[in-house]
Formats: structure tokens, sequence, C-alpha cells
């Protein structure tokens, strides 16, 4: 028996010949936008945000399309707009159409194309609009015409609506969490792009485009409760795969949705695309009653506890070192403003963490203020600064930290200037700019070690891979935020009727799928 590989080891083989009919050289366009928004921060994702790639550098982040690589010389590759941005609160109008507006010029002044990859997130919160992407695929689509060929890669924390579907011919999403396998999917979207293409029916628009199978499934979870390193996320995304092998199957994917967004598309979805409308649908039933009938199964995917818990295991004598806590509800990957201070001012008011002989780092707090300030008393000074709080003031606002200031580091093209501030045994990293914290390296600049911490504190919820394996113990700390994991204090009010967990007073869903293919009247 064959063992299957890990789908982050899993890279697209040769594409098959050009087909009698197939499209040699087909244009394809690139395009998109690429941001994970909580409704639930405060913080504003503008223009700032964003880190916009046209042309070359667009077509250079996809190392796959890089000059001597089979799909780059299978394609005239027309790349175009794409804007992508760290995660955190809703995007500024503004900014949004801005960048839709330039994706659809792009469009209109280098069409016509024969297919369109289509690179998005699929959890972009714009501020006073209920589906982005929705929104984003439909002017895309009304630009490009009918003809073309549209395929999308998305994060498995996005939302498929119905709109985004109908707008789209292709559409997978990342089969991991954590997202080991992120570029692997944007390889397949294109992968599969190119098979249409290049087929048989690759002449004629209409035949080229797949059926769609399409449901949501009333659960929103957060990705701390699905992670795939555990059951059932674990053994239902292994499904995924064996369904795309299936004869009249082109893919098939599975998105958890985004559980820190009050919107009406907010929850699970499964797509099957394929040319037997039978299998696909079939097979994407399956699939989402698995989901649902798992839905009371999934847990935290690591110990969970209250912070003041997890510190008191994580201090205990015989506790193994290091020992990582995840601050997870001010987590800026998943959307938090990162400048919550309610951890920092717990810790700091703990009589057994002021013995310098602990070192307990707590990363970070981005506040420019308390950075200039540290900057301009040097490295040794005593300082006090007010830190954190001006954007999420959360339960806490800002609080006040006194301490020696224990290193600069210049530089860093995330964070900008970072300092440490040691007070006691608590060394609080503070950043000009947010920045996540998931490298080993990112400790070691700042002159610190982390194989030799005794507590690390990391804005994060499941562990990222140089971070799971530096652990000798861990605990999820459900801390407050604006991704709060304990997802039913934040006040959701605006998603469908009947999404589980929010409520349970619904009857079974039926869980039946739409087949449809753009440009034919969908069939229930």
């Amino acid at each position: 028996m064959t063992t299957r590989p890990e789908p982050h080891e899993v890279w697209m083989g040769a594409l098959a010949p050009v087909a009698d009919g197939g499209l040699r050289a087909p244009r394809i366009g690139i395009g998109g936008i690429s941001i994970e928004a909580s409704t639930f921060s405060p913080h504003i994702s503008d223009d700032q945000a964003f880190t916009v790639r046209t042309g070359a550098d667009l077509l250079a982040y996809y190392p796959f399309l890089d000059e001597g690589r089979e799909l780059r010389a299978a394609a005239t590759w027309v790349p175009l707009t794409h804007g992508r941005a760290f995660p955190g609160g809703p995007v500024a109008p503004e900014t949004y159409r801005t960048m839709r507006d330039a994706i659809v010029a792009g469009i209109r002044d280098s069409g016509p194309f024969d297919g369109f990859f289509f690179d998005i997130h699929g959890a972009m919160s714009v501020i006073g609009m209920d589906d982005a992407e929705g929104d984003l695929a439909t002017a895309i689509r009304d630009a490009l015409g009918s003809d073309t060929l549209v395929s999308t890669a998305m994060d498995l924390h996005g939302n498929v609506s119905r709109r985004l579907l109908d707008a789209v011919d292709l559409i997978t999403c990342y089969r991991m969490a954590p997202h080991e396998d992120w570029l692997n999917t944007k390889e397949r979207a294109v992968f599969n792009l190119l098979t249409r293409l290049r087929g048989a029916h690759g002449a004629d628009a209409v035949a080229r485009r797949p059926y769609k199978a399409w449901l949501q499934v009333p659960v929103l979870l957060p990705g701390e409760k699905t992670s795939t390193r555990l059951e059932p996320a674990k053994g239902i995304y292994e499904q995924v795969p064996e369904i795309e092998e299936l004869p009249g199957v082109v893919d098939a994917a599975l998105w958890v949705g985004y559980a820190w967004a009050d919107e009406p598309r907010c929850q699970a979805a499964v797509v099957v695309t394929g040319d037997d409308p039978d299998l696909i649908r079939t097979e994407a039933e399956r699939l989402a009653r698995r989901y649902w009938d798992a839905r009371d199964d999934f847990a935290f995917v690591g110990p969970v506890a209250t912070l003041d818990e997890a510190l008191d295991r994580a201090l205990e004598p015989d506790a193994a070192r290091p020992y990582v806590i995840s601050d997870s509800g001010d987590n800026p990957t998943a959307g938090g403003a990162g400048d919550v201070s309610w951890t920092l001012g717990r810790l700091l008011q703990r009589a057994d963490l002021r013995d310098p002989a602990l070192t307990v780092a707590a990363a970070s707090i981005f506040d420019p203020v308390a950075v200039q300030t540290a900057v301009a008393a040097g490295v040794g000074a005593q300082v006090t600064v007010e830190v954190g709080g001006h954007v999420d003031a959360g339960p806490s606002g800002p609080v006040t930290l006194t301490g020696e200031v224990f290193s600069v580091t210049d530089g860093d093209p995330d964070a900008g200037t970072q300092v440490v501030i040691r007070s006691g045994a608590v060394h609080a990293i503070i950043t000009t700019r947010r920045k996540p914290f998931h490298h080993l390296n990112d400790f070691r600049m700042l002159g610190l070690e982390p194989t030799e911490i005794d507590v690390l504190i990391v804005k994060i919820g499941y562990l990222e891979p140089e971070l799971y394996e530096l652990a000798e113990d861990w605990t999820l700390a459900l801390t407050p935020g604006g991704v709060d994991q304990d997802l039913l204090r934040l006040g959701h009010h605006r998603l469908a009727p009947g999404v589980f967990p929010f409520d349970t007073s619904a009857h079974e869903p039926e869980l039946l799928a739409v087949v449809t293919r753009r440009g034919e009247d969908a069939r229930a």
C-alpha cells in the first residue's frame, strides 16, 4: 500500500499534454485581496496595512511561477494587482475600493483573458459590507466577461457565500491548520486552471467550466478548535484529497469559516467541483454531514485555562521549561489589534514574577510612543511608560510599566524598532508596528534566547511549528480581545439562524448541496 504524503509535501505533478482543442498558450491574469479581519477589533486596516504588489513583483510572489518552472511556461501570465495585509480589524471602505478598482482597471486595460487566478483569503470584512469577497468577485467577473475561467485559492478560515461561488469556476482552500500547505494550495488552484484550459474542452468556454456542488454547514468554530493536527478535523480533512482523486472530480474543499466576524455568510462550507454532477453532490453532502455530526467533538488544540491558571501551572517548581502560554484573545494573526495590555497588567501584578532570577517573556504589544521613550532613555536606563490599550482598550486600557530597558533593536521590516523592558522576571516586548512572534529568531534578535526562557507568553492561538517544537509544555489561555476564543461572550447577533454553537434551538439541517455551473440554473 502506498503511503500518502503529507499535504504540505504534495506539489502538483507535471501537466498533461495539451489536448486537441485545448489552449496552448492561454493568457491568465492574476489579482486579489487577502486579509483576515475581525469585526470585533477596533483596529482599522487602511492603506498602510496593505502590501500591494503589481507586475513583476506580484509574479515573483509565487515561486511555482518562477522562470524555468513548467507552470510559468504553460501560459502568458499577466500579473495585475494584489493587496495583502496582516490580519487585523475591518478594512476601510476607501482602501478596499482603491484596490478593487485597480484590479478591475487592470483587467479592462490588459484583457481579454482566457483564465484568471483569483487569490484571496475569504475573511475580509469591509466596513459597511456583509460580503466583501462576493463584491470583489462580482466586480472582477463583470470586468472579465463570461468566457474567462476563474480559479480561486483561499484560506480554510474563509467564508464561501453563494455570491462568491457564482462568480468563480474553480475554488479550493488549505487542508492544513496550521497552514503549512498555503503555497501548495495556490499552486493547486493554478494547476487546476491550466488543466481545464489545456484539456479537450479548453476551446469551449462553457464546457471548460466544471460543475460545483456547494453547501454551507451551520457550524462556526475557532481555528483553535479545528486544528488538523487533532481529531475530528484530522480525519475529516484526510478525506478531502481522497474525494479529489475520484474519477469525475476536479477538487474538493472544506472551509471552517471565520469565527470573529459577525456576518451572515460566516459558517463552514463545502465545495466539490467536477464533471460528474451526481458524484460531486454525493461527496459534498457526505463531507458536510460528517462535519456537522462532529460539531460537539471539536476541542481546543491544547490544554485550556485562564491566564492565572496557566501561569500557576507554568511556575510550578517541576514544570517543564520552556513553558509556552498562548495569549489568544489578542492574537494579531487572527485579527486582534495587537495592543491589548490586559495580560501584561496581570503579569506585573503577580508577586511571584518580581524575582529577576526567572525569565518570563511577553510578546508583544505595539506602541510607538512607548518604544520612542525607551529608545530615548537607552539600554540600561529605568523608564516608566504607559503601554498598549490605545487601539483596543479592552478590559484594561494602557498599563503602567516601570523597568529597565533591556534591549533596543532596529530594522525589523514588520515591527520597526523593538524594545524589551524588564520588570522583575517580566520581559515585555514592545514594537513600533504590529508583528506576530512565530519564529525563534524573533526573540533571539532581541537578546532573548527562547530555549532558556522559563515562560514564553505569545499572542497566538495554536502554536506555529517552531513554537510547537520549542514548548516542553504549553497552555492556551482564554484571554480577552477582539479574537476571544470564548465566542459566546463576543456578542454575535447577525449570523444566519441555526449556526452552532450560537443557536442550538434549530432543527437538524437538511445539508443538501446546490449543484451548478456558472451560466446555468442551479439544481438543488
